[in-house]
């Protein structure tokens, strides 16, 4: 449990630069990563290495007791790379070269590209890969930042044929997949095939998901390069990388198996303004995120770093990137860094050291402001470390192991991929699902791991499937396996793997757990959304409904007598996509079916267990009460949350 933060020594004068350090030591941090965004001052020209600069870098961190995160600088290939080779730029979904002036202009599948990214990591890796004070490397930054992981260009043609002549061995088996018959679209050979774009309106969803899917591996793949070099020439590191918040364009479960831990970005009051969150929570919510943003990420990349969670950017402050930018509420800063540990965070890194005064990012906080004064972030920081600190100074046997929790969420980048293909509806999106899903347990205090599709769900009292729109064998097999109590959300089993309906209909494969079929599905305009009566009480129920067919009576029924949710021994079926309150009550009564306690938790408090303590967060802008037992002895904070508090208590 490390607090760090993000430097960019080539921004400063290096007469700041041990200054810096001695800065940061005080402050209580002890990591602190660089180089992402150095390319061209590493190599201004074709074979041209400049390391002076960054050996006096990382000589002026280390004399101050600092490990180094060094990146490997990939994600902004220099001017002088790109005129040389301008087959390397991304093309997007209209035709065009994403151009030189900003960042993240490269395509994955270009091989020029990639054996430029492999010299430039080696060149790195070899000078600095056995140095004593770089603890840990970072692959690239943000993989599919800015609608990057999709590229339309010639080499990524050429790679997608190379990758469906693998998949499907003859052009017959593809067109039977696709159903190319369909709108005389079949083809007479795989170099036949072009990437799905520009088509006069919607392309062929089975072309568009193995093009999601080829794009995808095309992440692993140019991920897999640099781990391989830098295993090679920097042993006994921990290599990561960075991943987005409520990004899902690629499988970050496949490029995490070549991590040793993941990590990702948190900035929870961009997030709560720039997605689909509805105006009153926005509002709420504007100076101190949505309660559930945060913990969902951390749950999510525990999961796809195998039990391992490294927080690299952590927002200290007003950022530059979303529609409205406020400052964060006093004490959230602290409150996000402790909740990050609570879920299992090794390490919270601030992003930046000092805010930028020039270029794209000169409104983006950072702990310091341009003229060195350390800002409210900053000092937030400082107290995080003397809370930690303090924390960790007895922790006692077992005190802070992170256990496994009762409550599973299968979570599916294909499912969102298919949502977003073929949404049936313009609400409709797997990940919006996910996250509403999560947030209905969390608000009962029950902590929940994620769990990727076909992983062993051995030992959990309750797995929810928000929707698996494809049912693999694998998943199915791993559900039959465990004796958990099943909860699956509308849509599951709609799809085969090749994104056809099931000759069985829905669910599908998932007919062996759920005897039922769906016979028709609407999406509803918001203003058509339909009721479900549960225990005779009526809850509004959403925009989608399925009208089901079985031989057992439903739970809950729609307003007009038609089922909505459905329950067959373990398994349970939703026919919606419920509302809040709705919401809250299945949880409630599948987390009693499956013995899973739950809490009483006061609006906008959030709590997570680890070990033996538990903590708690207040994410409303009013007073609350922490629901500690009347025997609990604090570690710190108390019983009374002040806006943007937080606590911690151990009851034995």
């Amino acid at each position: 449990m490390r607090l760090g933060v993000c430097y960019y020594p080539e921004h400063w004068p290096r007469a700041l630069w041990a200054d810096d350090a001695r800065r940061m030591a005080e402050l209580g941090l002890s990591r602190v990563r660089i180089g992402e965004f150095a390319w061209s001052r590493l190599e201004p020209e074709p074979g041209v290495l400049t390391f002076q600069w960054l050996d006096e870098a990382i000589e002026s961190l280390a004399r101050a007791g600092l490990g180094v995160i060094l990146c490997t600088p990939t994600a902004t290939p220099p001017k002088w790379l790109v005129d040389a080779h301008p087959e390397i730029l991304a093309v997007d979904a209209e035709g065009r070269p994403r151009r030189f002036g900003s960042r993240r202009h490269y395509c994955f599948s270009s091989e020029v590209y990639r054996q430029a990214s492999a010299r430039i990591t080696r060149a790195v890796a070899e000078r600095y890969g056995r140095h004593p004070a770089v603890t840990a490397w970072q692959t690239d930054n943000e993989y599919g930042c800015h609608d990057t992981t999709l590229s339309y260009s010639d080499a990524a043609a050429k790679g997608f044929r190379i990758w469906l002549r693998t998949k499907y061995g003859t052009v017959e088996a593809l067109n039977a997949a696709w159903g190319t018959v369909f709108w005389s679209q079949d083809y007479p050979s795989f170099e036949a095939v072009d990437p799905p774009h520009l088509t006069v309106t919607e392309a062929n969803p089975s072309h568009r998901l193995d093009f999601q899917r080829f794009s995808s591996d095309q992440v692993a793949a140019f991920n897999r390069v640099q781990t391989d070099i830098l295993r090679a020439f920097s042993p006994g590191r921990d290599i990561v990388h960075n991943f987005m918040g409520f990004y899902t364009d690629f499988d970050h479960f496949k490029v995490a198996e070549d991590l040793d831990a993941a990590a990702w970005d948190s900035y929870p009051l961009g997030f709560t303004e720039q997605f689909w969150l509805s105006p009153e929570d926005k509002r709420r919510f504007a100076r101190q995120g949505h309660p559930d943003i945060s913990a969902f990420h951390h749950d999510l990349y525990r999961a796809v770093g195998r039990g391992r969670l490294w927080i690299m950017e952590q927002q200290p402050g007003p950022v530059n990137w979303a529609r409205f930018n406020p400052a964060p509420l006093p004490g959230m800063v602290r409150l996000w860094s402790l909740e990050a540990v609570a879920h299992g965070a090794e390490l919270v890194s601030y992003f930046r050291w000092r805010q930028a005064p020039f270029a794209q990012e000169q409104m983006h906080a950072g702990l310091n402001r341009p003229d060195n004064t350390l800002d409210h972030g900053g000092q937030e920081a400082a107290e995080t470390a003397k809370t930690l600190k303090a924390l960790l100074e007895d922790p006692g046997p077992d005190r802070l192991n992170l256990a496994r929790s009762e409550a599973a969420l299968v979570f599916d980048f294909e499912a969102d991929w298919m949502s977003r293909i073929q949404p049936q509806g313009a609400s409709f999106r797997w990940l919006r699902l996910a996250f509403e899903t999560y947030g209905a347990l969390r608000r009962l205090g029950v902590d929940v791991d994620f769990v990727r599709p076909g992983d062993s769900l051995e030992g959990y009292k309750l797995v929810v499937v928000p929707s698996a729109l494809h049912a693999s064998e694998a998943l199915v097999s791993a559900l039959q396996a465990t004796t958990a109590i099943l909860v699956f959300g509308p849509r599951s089993g709609s799809k085969t793997e090749n994104f056809s309906i099931p000759e069985t209909l829905p669910p599908g494969a998932l007919r062996a757990l759920l005897p039922l079929q769906v016979l028709r599905v609407e999406s509803l305009r918001p203003d058509l959304e339909a009721a479900v009566v549960v225990d005779g009480v009526s809850y509004p129920a959403g925009d989608w409904r399925e009208d089901v067919e079985a031989d057992f009576a439903p739970e809950a029924v729609f307003a007009d007598g038609g089922g909505a949710w459905w329950r067959f021994g373990r398994a349970h079926y939703l026919a919606v996509w419920p509302q809040e309150a709705l919401f809250d009550q299945i949880a409630r009564k599948v987390c009693a079916q499956a013995g899973v306690a739950v809490l009483a938790l006061e609006e906008g408090v959030r709590v997570r267990r680890r070990g033996t303590v538990t903590f708690a967060f207040n994410y409303a802008p009013e007073t609350r009460t922490a629901p500690a037992p009347k025997e609990a002895v604090f570690l710190f904070g108390g019983r009374t949350l002040n806006a943007g508090g937080v606590c911690a208590w151990t009851s034995s």
